[in-house]
Formats: structure tokens, C-alpha cells, sequence
């Protein structure tokens, strides 16, 4: 039986992503089948639904314009519509949606479905910390893997050469996801842990903020060096603290130190926070500015990772991430991002 894919989100890079799999579900016909249905959440673009302007001109102007779609993608405006019978489900969308998302799907899925998640973060409370790709598979009743790497959409999209980390505790699913997402420019690398791609992908904002107060401050590129490299550090200690599994191997992928250095050159975590240095602002008001209302991730994250160390005493263990925190949270001084990491 051919899988049936479903696309769920349509943002910029769900876009870059919609554009990859309805590719490659043509280029393997005896596994899929050839339509590809994307979940659109309906809004207006110039006077027209955003479904209707996506499916006539084969772009999404609003969050990709300037790339063509191919015939295939099918834009849909209703999530159920365009789940139903889906086989093969990729999660693409604001981690503040999954849980919904999941309630409204789970009756018209086909039964043998598996997912995989591309969303970048983690749900981290005092007690806890949830990766998507668990809260997915608990909802659904479903095998979900993940992909996490330095993948910044819209480069991935002009096909400019980048690498992608899957993980994915089951080979076959690993297989099968490796030929829906691989191409020439953008090299997918499988391996088993899950939990590591989808730490890395989280944290690693966190990081970001850190190498953004310092370009803020005019350190230049040799204390970024430094912080990418205690970020990293940190990052490792985190998961292997905490999630016995996660392997050193995966922070050498494209999920762990590549991911980290974009994040760390560009990116919205590490602009904001530069901004936050030279202006004073409040985060939340540079979010309105500069993101145009949306959220920062890294801050978000920096914020539950000391709530969850401080309710084990170990914030002194994580000197990085604890700082970044106190500087953003408890007007800890900016410069601090040096003196505090490094005693």
C-alpha cells in the first residue's frame, strides 16, 4: 500500500519543506502516492484566502514568495480534509498548536501512520521535560521520529547545499523518511537518536541568545567562539544528565555543533538578543519590532531550562545557560555573559 503524505503546517519553512516532499514523493512512485496535501491555517493575503493564492500561482507568497511549488503540493484549508487516510504525517508548525492539532486529527489518520517532527523546541517544566515527538506519538498512538538541522528555510528552498539530521528509533521508518526528505542539496543523515536531534534543536537557541549579547557588546569573534563551544558543552551535559540515551556522536551532526554555528552567525535568537545589548528594550518589546509579535524561542527556553536546574540545585552546574537567563530575566549585568561562564 503506497503512503499517503500530509504536510502539517505552511509557514516558512513548512513551505521549504512542502516543496521537498512533494518532489521526492514523485521521484519514488511505488512508495507514495503522488499527491502531496498541506494544512494551511486559512488567513487572508490581499483581499484572497491564502489556500486559494497558494494553489493558483504554486508559491506562498505571504512566508516563501519567489519559490514555485510543484503541481502536485495541494494546499487545504481544513486540517481533517487534509489528514484524512494520511499515512505518513510531517509536523512543521508552532509547538503551541500540537496539542490541538493532534486532538482534531487522530480519528482520520490511517491506522498504520507514522510522523516525524520538525519542530524546534522542548516543553521543559520544573518536573519535567517533554520533547514533541513523545507528546505527538502520545496523542496519536503513533511511531514519530524527528529532523532537526542547520537548515535555515529559505536557502533550503533556493536549493542552496545543506545537511539534515533524522532521527528515528525504527529502521524502516528511518528508510522510508530518508527517501522523502533526501536530495542532492539537502543531505539527510539517519540515525537512531531521536532525542539528541530534538535536545539539540531546543537548546542550542538558548546558546544563540548568549553569542547575540555578545556581538551586542562588541566582543567579536573569538569570545563567540568561546560561547559556542561552552554552549555546546552545556548542551551535552544536559542531555546526557537527563536522557540517559542521548549519544556524543549526535552533537557532531548536523543537529548539534553545524545547527549551533548558523544559529550563532544568524538567526532571529541571536538578533534580538544583540538588539536587547544596544538598545535596553525589553525582550518583549523587540519581539513586537523586530519578529512582529512573535516569539522568541531562546528566551522562552532559557527561562524553563533554569526553572528546571533550579529545582534540582544545579544552576551553578550549567553556568552558561544560567546566565543567559539572569541577564534576560533578572537584569544580571550584560557583561556577565563573560565573567559568569568563564570562572
Amino acid at each position: 500500500m503506497k503512503e499517503k503524505v500530509c504536510v502539517v503546517g505552511s509557514g516558512n519553512w513548512g513551505s521549504a519543506i512542502g516543496k521537498i516532499v512533494s518532489e521526492n514523493v514523485l521521484r519514488y512512485p511505488e512508495v507514495f502516492e503522488p499527491q502531496v496535501r498541506q494544512w494551511v491555517f486559512e488567513e487572508d493575503f490581499r483581499g484572497e484566502k491564502l489556500t486559494t493564492v497558494i494553489n493558483r500561482e504554486r508559491e506562498n507568497p505571504k512566508y516563501l514568495p519567489g519559490i514555485q511549488f510543484p503541481s502536485n503540493l495541494v494546499a487545504v484549508p481544513d486540517l481533517v480534509d487534509a489528514s484524512r487516510d494520511a499515512s505518513l504525517l510531517v509536523f512543521v508548525l508552532p509547538h503551541q498548536f500540537v496539542r490541538g492539532v493532534c486532538e482534531q486529527m487522530k480519528a482520520h489518520i490511517a491506522p498504520r501512520a507514522r510522523a516525524i517532527s520538525l519542530i524546534k523546541g522542548l516543553e521543559i517544566e520544573p518536573d519535567k521535560v517533554t520533547l514533541f515527538s513523545e507528546e505527538i506519538a502520545r496523542k496519536l498512538g503513533i511511531r514519530v521520529s524527528a529532523l532537526s538541522g542547520a537548515n535555515i528555510a529559505d536557502e533550503v528552498a533556493q536549493e542552496k547545499f545543506c545537511e539534515t539530521t533524522i532521527g528515528s528509533q525504527d529502521e524502516a521508518d528511518g528508510r522510508l523518511f530518508y527517501k522523502l526528505f533526501h536530495t542532492p542539496y539537502f543531505k539527510v543523515n539517519v540515525i537512531r537518536d531521536y532525542v539528541g536531534v530534538e535536545l539539540c534543536g531546543a537548546l542550542k537557541n538558548v546558546v544563540a541568545v548568549g553569542a547575540g549579547i555578545s556581538d551586542g557588546l562588541g566582543y567579536g569573534s573569538n569570545t563567540k567562539a568561546a560561547i559556542i563551544r561552552l554552549g555546546l558543552m552545556e548542551m551535552r551535559k544536559f542531555g546526557q544528565s537527563f536522557f540517559g540515551t542521548v549519544q556524543d556522536s549526535t552533537f557532531f551532526e548536523s543537529c548539534g555543533v553545524a545547527d549551533l554555528i548558523t544559529t550563532c552567525s544568524g538567526g532571529r535568537n541571536r538578533k534580538v538578543a544583540e538588539a536587547f545589548v544596544k538598545t535596553r528594550q525589553p525582550i518583549d518589546v523587540l519581539e513586537k519590532e523586530l519578529l512582529n509579535g512573535q516569539k522568541l524561542q531562546g528566551t522562552l527556553t532559557a527561562q524553563e531550562v533554569y526553572q528546571f536546574l533550579s529545582a534540582r540545585k544545579m544552576t551553578k552546574e550549567f553556568p552558561l545557560f544560567t546566565t543567559v537567563y539572569r541577564i534576560i530575566y533578572e537584569n544580571a549585568p550584560v557583561e556577565s555573559i563573560v565573567r559568569d561562564v568563564s570562572l
